[in-house]
C-alpha cells in the first residue's frame, strides 16, 4: 500500500528538509520514500492513492515519552493527590486491586486515545505487574491499539507482607526480561518492542541499581528510571554508576529532581536521556521541571504525560506547559539577574515541537526510525486541521501547531504506514471499550474507598 499526501504544509522536523509550503509526502508499505514537490512523477507514486491534505499541516508522530498507560481507568482519582498521597492511596491501594484484564483494557484504550490525540509512539512505564499474566495483559493491549511503544517492564510496589522484603530489595526479574525477549517482544524491528523500568538509586539500594544497570546493559535495553520525589534509598549510589561507567544514551531519567547541576552536566555529556513531565511535576509536588537544567548542559529534552489519573493525555498540552513553565524561570531568573526580562523569548516553539518528536524518539533510542519525516524513516505522521478556527491564520506551522493545536484539530494518524484515524475519525470500534474501561475504573475506585472507610473505621477508638 502506498499513499501520496500533497497539498500540506510538512513540518519535517529534519534539519536538511525543514518546512515545505504546498509540500507533498509518499509512503510506500511503512515508509517514508519521498518529501518534497511534485511527487506525482515519482517511480513510487504511479500507484500510490492521493490524499489531498486540504492545506493541512502535516508533521511527524508525536512521542509521548513517560506514561503509566495502566491508570486510564483513573481520570481524575489523583487530581487532587500530592505525590505523598498519591503513593499511598495508588502504590500500596489502588494497584493491588488490579486484574489483568483491568491492565488489558487501561492499557489498550489508554494507547488508543494517543493515537486519537496525535500520539504515535508511547513510552509505556508498566510498573503494576505482580504476576506475568498482568504484564502480558498490557502487552497485548498496545498491540491491539496499533500504537508503536517502548514497553518498559516495571515492578510493583506495595508495603511489604511480613517476613517480605521491600521492594527496593529486589533486583529486576531476570527472568520475566528473557521470558519477553523470546516470546512477545522478540522482535527488536516490531511496533512494540521491550524496555527497561528499573528502580534505579533513588528508589532501590545500591546493590539492586547495579544489578538492574548490568541486566539492562547485557541485553541492550534502555533502562528507564524515576528520580526525585523525596528522600533516596542509597544516597549517593549515583557515584558509583558514574564510576563504573554505566551512564549513556541507553540510560533514560524520568523527572530528574534533585540531580545537582555537576551531576546534570556530567549525565548529559555522556548522553543520558531526561523525559520531563511538567503539568504532573508542578501538580504533584516534584520540584520545578528540570527542563532548563537539562538544555543548558545540552541534554536531551523528552516530555511525557505521565499519568491520566491526574491530568489529561494530550502531548500538544502537554509541550505548551514546558515551553510556558521554562520561559517563566528563564523570564523571572533574567528580571532577577539583569532588572529585565530576556530580549528574546530562551527557547523557540520548533524546539518545544522537537520535545514531543524528534527528541522523544532519541529517549526511548529509536530515532533512527522515528520523530522526523525523513525518506527511509517509518510512516508515523499526523496531518492537522489547520482550517478551523482555532488554528486560522497560520503564520507560522510551528508555532501553529504547539501554540494553537488541540484534539479538534488532528484530522489524520498514521502509524507505520497504516492509518489509525483519518478525516477526525479513529479506525477501530471503541464503543465497547469505553465502557469496559468505565466499568473497570469504577469498580477499582469503588473497591479502594470501600477499604479506606473500612480502615477509618478499624482505627478510630
Amino acid at each position: 500500500m502506498s499513499t501520496l499526501f500533497v497539498n500540506a504544509t510538512v513540518v519535517t522536523m529534519d534539519s536538511q528538509l525543514g518546512e515545505l509550503s504546498d509540500g507533498q509526502v509518499l509512503v510506500e508499505g511503512d515508509r517514508i520514500v519521498a518529501v518534497g514537490h511534485d511527487l506525482t512523477d515519482h517511480p513510487k507514486a504511479h500507484a500510490a492513492e492521493v490524499m489531498d491534505c486540504g492545506g493541512g499541516i502535516l508533521i511527524p508522530g508525536l512521542v509521548n515519552a513517560h506514561m503509566h498507560t495502566w491508570q486510564t481507568g483513573l481520570r481524575g482519582v489523583a487530581a487532587n493527590w500530592t505525590l505523598l498521597e498519591y503513593f499511598r492511596h495508588v502504590h500500596r491501594g489502588l494497584a493491588a486491586l488490579f486484574t489483568p484484564q483491568d491492565i488489558y483494557i487501561a492499557t489498550r484504550m489508554g494507547a488508543i486515545n494517543q493515537l486519537n490525540c496525535g500520539t504515535t509512539t508511547l513510552g509505556d512505564w508498566c510498573h503494576n505487574n505482580p504476576t506475568p499474566e498482568h504484564t502480558d495483559a498490557a502487552v497485548k493491549g498496545l498491540k491491539e491499539s496499533g500504537v508503536r511503544a517502548l514497553f518498559l517492564h516495571g515492578s510493583p510496589k506495595p508495603d511489604p507482607k511480613p517476613g517480605q522484603p521491600h521492594f527496593s530489595k529486589i533486583p529486576h526479574p531476570r527472568h520475566e526480561i528473557e521470558r519477553l525477549l523470546n516470546g512477545e517482544l522478540a522482535n527488536p524491528e516490531g511496533l512494540v518492542t521491550l524496555g527497561m523500568a528499573i528502580l534505579g538509586p533513588h528508589y532501590s539500594t545500591l546493590d539492586v541499581t547495579l544489578q538492574d544497570f548490568a541486566l539492562a546493559k547485557e541485553f541492550g535495553l534502555v533502562a528507564s528510571m524515576h528520580q526525585g520525589g523525596g528522600e533516596a534509598v542509597a544516597p549517593g549510589a549515583w557515584d558509583e554508576v558514574e564510576a563504573r561507567g554505566l551512564l549513556g544514551p541507553d540510560i533514560n531519567i524520568v523527572h530528574g529532581q534533585s540531580l545537582d547541576d555537576g551531576q546534570m552536566s556530567r549525565f548529559c555529556a555522556s548522553g543520558v536521556t531526561f523525559s520531563i513531565a511538567p503539568e504532573n511535576e508542578m501538580t504533584q509536588g516534584h520540584g520545578f521541571p528540570v527542563t532548563g537544567l537539562v538544555r543548558q548542559h545540552g541534554g536531551v529534552v523528552s516530555l511525557g504525560v505521565d499519568l491520566e489519573s491526574v491530568l489529561s493525555g494530550d502531548m500538544f498540552s502537554v509541550a505548551r506547559a514546558a515551553l510556558g513553565m521554562q520561559r517563566s524561570l528563564d523570564n523571572d531568573a533574567s528580571r532577577r539577574e539583569q532588572g529585565k526580562i530576556p530580549d528574546t523569548s530562551t527557547i523557540t516553539t520548533r524546539e518545544a515541537l522537537g520535545w514531543i518528536t524528534l527528541d522523544g524518539a532519541k529517549a526511548l533510542g529509536i530515532d533512527d526510525r522515528i520523530g522526523s519525516l525523513t525518506p527511509g524513516k517509518q510512516a508515523d505522521l499526523v496531518l492537522l486541521d489547520s482550517n478551523q478556527l482555532n488554528m486560522q491564520p497560520v503564520n507560522d506551522p510551528v508555532s501553529t501547531v504547539i501554540m494553537q493545536t488541540s484534539l479538534a484539530n488532528v484530522d489524520s494518524v498514521m502509524v507505520a504506514g497504516q492509518f489509525k484515524k483519518r478525516g477526525g475519525r479513529l479506525l477501530m470500534k471503541t464503543q465497547q471499550g469505553i465502557a469496559e474501561l468505565a466499568k473497570s475504573g469504577h469498580r477499582i475506585h469503588a473497591e479502594l474507598l470501600a477499604r479506606e472507610a473500612q480502615s477509618t473505621q478499624e482505627v478510630t477508638p
